[in-house]
């Protein structure tokens, strides 16, 4: 008993004791209960209800005593109330110890509340600085990070950021992720410095978020940094850009000297004096010349520093003399540049160009048209000057342009005046200059333009039209092209001084052709028309022997019917004067032909009391023999009939000899008639002297053409008669 009632005891007294606070709780939670935890927001108003606390009738409500100082709430019978507006990014959380009483039967109990201020977004975020300073290099590759630039925001909400639209070569890693990355190459030449503004947002970019928003900026001062990628530049150069490098092209530097004659000084030249920089303008470094191939034999010198040339002594041999110039950088050698420099050795000009007016006066019309001469307005006006240097030209200079001074709205083209732009009506005054491209000798005139619409200016001559046509421009003007596209167009294809060479000497050696075979025609032409004046001379001679003393032929008059057959005794007189008969000249030029050459062939072989006239023949012959008719005939035998007189071929002809045909006179072997012949001929002879009728050949050239007669004097003592060879 004694040792199981003291277990039983305590253990009674642990379950009596278990039952005592299970009623005293349960009668404490039956007097006043509130939640452990209550969510409370931020900036809120003052009065506001925190938590109400559930109690039973007769129960009161009291903080802990002592009360906490910080404490920012009261009661207000069973509600707990905000004494003050709490911030969360101050205190996050507070503490409410609260005392419940029950009078009535003597119980207290003591609760506690914890009331968490929940955060409300109602701050901006801000960036570490207000602006950025950054460094980058301009040979930086795509994607190379600039550096790191996050906003915060007490609020602790996500960030996203952005840059503004001209991001000048850069770009974010990400919207949420504030990383400054090179997004294009760069190039210190084309920007040197870039200023970016970074916007920070507390909400979404897309879709807009219906809470509220903040944003905050800041600046970044991008600088690019130059490097020294780039050889020394000649100026002026032409830059291109190729893959991504920059080039810059120079086209060289040119120069005139005097034959014989030492430039004074820097040697001038075009189109600038000789100079290089650093390619690379952010370094500019210093540069060294130097003559990399030559220097002219012993021509030239160059200054190292300033890249200077000056002549050491005069060039003695008309020519061009190429220069080739070295720059390269003084602390890197490696990055260097060559140039041209040609030296034109040229005779010294005496003559300026000279106008050949000192004042001219033109009309034009509208915009494209061309200006007519005031004096002759069928022509169109054109300005020359001349160049005495260039006498063998007649004073034309190839290398002379023209130019319009100080005045866009005209233009000269090859001399000729154009109006570009509309121009009110009246009188213009112009100054024209020429300049020699050679030497830039230059001259000026002076030219007053009416423009007027009173005044055609299209009908042109033929010759002015070949150079410009002042139609084709006008209506070019007006229906698609403005004028200056004409005029830029024109003068564009206008020829240069080594066009304008080659066009000369190409007609010079047309017109030195077309001289010598007007020459040879000439030539040709007093040729055959002395030849055929000798034809007629001596037909008319021999012709004039055989008229009366009326002029007319007695019985000489033969025609192509003299050589029929032998049965054929009539024979056809020509009706022309002296027996020959060329049927108007030019017009029957065949059959005179054919006459000239019978007619020869007869004669030839006639005697020469035939050729006689009435007088001569009844003084020196019997007239009976005059009165005979004469019948030639052409045969291979010889006739010895009474009143034929024959022509009859050799047989035992050279075939080596030209001549094919031998034309004889005939000499009868009568005896009677040799006698008669030859004492008629030694009266012939006492009272005339004998007149030996020429010899008639023909060549195997052509006879139906009549090429190839050759009339000659038999006898070989004879020194008056001079031989004709003819073509006819």
């Amino acid at each position: 008993m004694d040792g199981i009632h003291p277990h039983f005891t305590v253990r009674t007294y642990f379950s009596f004791l278990l039952l005592i606070l299970l009623q005293t709780s349960t009668e404490a939670q039956d007097i006043c209960s509130a939640p452990i935890a209550v969510e409370f927001a931020e900036n809120n108003r003052v009065g506001d209800v925190v938590v109400t606390i559930t109690v039973q009738p007769g129960v009161t409500l009291e903080f802990k005593s002592p009360p906490d100082p910080d404490n920012p709430f009261i009661l207000e019978g069973n509600t707990l109330i905000a004494a003050k507006v709490l911030d969360h990014e101050t205190i996050k959380s507070y503490g409410a110890q609260i005392i419940c009483t029950d009078k009535a039967i003597g119980l207290q109990l003591g609760i506690n509340i914890v009331v968490l201020v929940t955060n409300v977004n109602d701050n901006l975020p801000v960036f570490d600085q207000e602006a950025y300073n950054v460094n980058v290099n301009e040979m930086s590759s795509v994607d190379t990070s600039v550096g790191h630039f996050p906003a915060t925001d007490l609020d602790e909400q996500q960030i996203f950021y952005t840059l503004t639209s001209e991001s000048n070569g850069f770009k974010l890693k990400s919207s949420t992720i504030p990383d400054l990355l090179v997004a294009t190459p760069l190039d210190y030449d084309k920007v040197k410095n870039v200023k970016l503004i970074l916007y920070a947002q507390d909400t979404p970019l897309e879709p807009p978020s219906s809470e509220a928003s903040f944003t905050a900026t800041a600046t970044i001062m991008v600088t690019i940094l130059d490097v020294d990628n780039r050889p020394p530049w000649f100026q002026p150069c032409t830059e291109h850009e190729m893959g991504g490098a920059v080039i810059c092209q120079s086209a060289g530097y040119t120069s005139r000297v005097v034959l014989n004659e030492q430039e004074t000084g820097v040697l001038p030249l075009k189109p600038a004096p000789l100079y290089a920089i650093d390619g690379d303008s952010g370094i500019n470094e210093e540069i060294m010349y130097s003559f990399l191939s030559g220097d002219g034999d012993g021509l030239f010198k160059i200054n190292p520093n300033s890249g200077n040339i000056s002549m050491l002594k005069p060039a003695d041999v008309l020519g061009t003399i190429s220069l080739t110039v070295l720059a390269a950088q003084k602390m890197n050698s490696y990055q260097f540049a060559t140039t041209t420099v040609t030296v034109n050795v040229q005779v010294k000009s005496l003559h300026p160009p000279q106008f050949q007016r000192p004042q001219y006066e033109g009309i034009i019309t509208k915009v494209g048209a061309m200006a007519v001469d005031t004096k002759n307005k069928d022509q169109p006006l054109r300005i020359i000057a001349t160049d005495d240097d260039y006498a063998a030209t007649e004073g034309l200079n190839p290398h002379i342009t023209y130019s319009i001074s100080r005045s866009s709205d005209f233009s000269i083209i090859d001399g000729y005046i154009f109006m570009t732009k509309d121009v009110s009506q009246g009188t213009v005054y112009l100054q024209v200059v020429a300049t020699d491209k050679s030497n830039d000798e230059s001259a000026t005139a002076q030219l007053s333009v009416e423009v007027t619409s009173g005044l055609t200016t299209t009908s042109l001559p033929l010759s002015t039209t070949d150079i410009m046509t002042t139609t084709s421009i006008g209506e070019a003007t007006t229906n698609s092209k403005t004028t200056e596209d004409i005029v830029s167009t024109t003068s564009h294809s206008g020829y240069g001084p080594t066009e304008m060479a080659a066009v000369g000497a190409t007609l010079g050696v047309l017109l030195f052709i077309c001289l010598v075979v007007i020459g040879v025609l000439a030539f040709r032409f007093r040729r055959e028309k002395a030849d055929w004046r000798k034809i007629y001379d001596a037909s008319m001679f021999q012709s004039s022997l055989g008229q009366g003393s009326d002029g007319h032929k007695e019985g000489m008059h033969y025609i192509n019917d003299a050589f029929r057959k032998d049965e054929d005794g009539d024979s056809t007189g020509s009706g022309g004067p002296g027996g020959v008969n060329v049927m108007d000249g030019v017009e029957q030029r065949n059959k005179a032909r054919n006459f000239l050459l019978n007619e020869a062939i007869v004669k030839s072989s006639a005697p020469l009391h035939a050729l006689l006239s009435d007088d001569t023949s009844q003084a020196g012959s019997d007239k009976a023999d005059d009165e005979k008719e004469v019948k030639p005939i052409l045969t291979k035998e010889r006739r010895m009939d009474e009143g034929y007189k024959s022509v009859w071929f050799k047989e035992d002809i050279d075939p080596n000899a030209k001549e094919e045909v031998v034309i004889i006179p005939d000499n009868r072997e009568d005896d009677s008639e040799a006698e008669e012949s030859s004492s008629g001929r030694e009266e012939d002879e006492v009272d005339n002297p004998r007149i030996k009728p020429p010899k008639v050949s023909f060549n195997d050239v052509d006879l139906d053409s009549g090429l190839g007669v050759k009339m000659e004097d038999p006898a070989e003592d004879s020194d008056g008669d001079e031989p004709l060879n003819v073509d006819l």
